[in-house]
């Protein structure tokens, strides 16, 4: 794994370099924000190990800076700022996980070797299409034959798990594992109720259902709609 380590303190860099290059990891090693906000734009790496408290430019305005460049390396910050506060104010500048110093080298490999298993973010569909229903996870719009869908956030879940899935069946332990992260049963319709507002959204002013039911197993949309 290609690595670039943005690490000010020079004991906490030398020591991060020593246990990632023991285990086969090529360090890529700098001291200050201009050099990885140059470096980590223009060379590729599969994750970014970034201080919050560099000199030159300050780790989360590099971290802004690579995000409005479309650089999407996975970026774990490495800062001794460990307040609640400051982990939104990472994760909001577009870190992708957050590690408060002291910390165990350990602890940062799992966490790093986590980051690089992650698919790149250009491989994960945002914008789904099935029959005359188009489904735009960023905009978070749902549109039938190019008619606005309006659905509420659980419709619009439940919704994308059938588009992700389209000509499989989707259960109902799938519905409150995925949408609601139940993970036993909650013994209610909530599945059904929000499945039949949902349904009757998209049916509104169409013929058809959208939406098939599958008798004791669960739901489906047709592959073709």
């Amino acid at each position: 794994m290609r690595i670039l380590l943005a690490e000010d303190d020079t004991e906490i860099a030398a020591f991060v370099e020593r246990g990632l290059s023991e285990i086969g990891h090529t360090v890529t090693r700098v001291a200050d924000g201009e050099d990885a906000l140059h470096i980590g734009a223009t060379e590729s790496f599969d994750v970014i190990v970034l201080d919050r408290m560099l000199p030159q430019i300050e780790g989360l305005d590099v971290l802004r800076r690579l995000r409005a460049a479309s650089v999407r390396t996975p970026v774990l910050v490495l800062t001794a700022k460990g307040g609640v506060a400051d982990r939104v104010d990472g994760l909001d500048a577009g870190a992708d996980d957050y590690l408060v110093k002291p910390f165990a080298m350990a602890e940062l490999i799992a966490r790093l070797n986590a980051l690089a298993r992650r698919p790149p973010i250009n491989e994960v569909v945002t914008r789904l299409e099935v029959g005359d229903i188009a489904l735009d996870v960023m905009r978070r719009e749902v549109t039938r034959a190019g008619r606005l869908v309006h659905l509420q956030p659980r419709e619009f879940q439940l919704l994308e798990l059938l588009m992700r899935n389209a000509g499989k069946i989707v259960t109902r332990t799938m519905f409150l594992e995925e949408v609601w992260g139940f993970h036993f049963d909650p013994q209610t319709n909530i599945v059904e109720s929000h499945l039949s507002r949902m349904r009757t959204k998209l049916r509104d002013g169409f013929a058809g259902d959208p939406v098939e039911t599958i008798r004791g197993a669960g739901y489906r949309v047709r592959a073709d709609g």
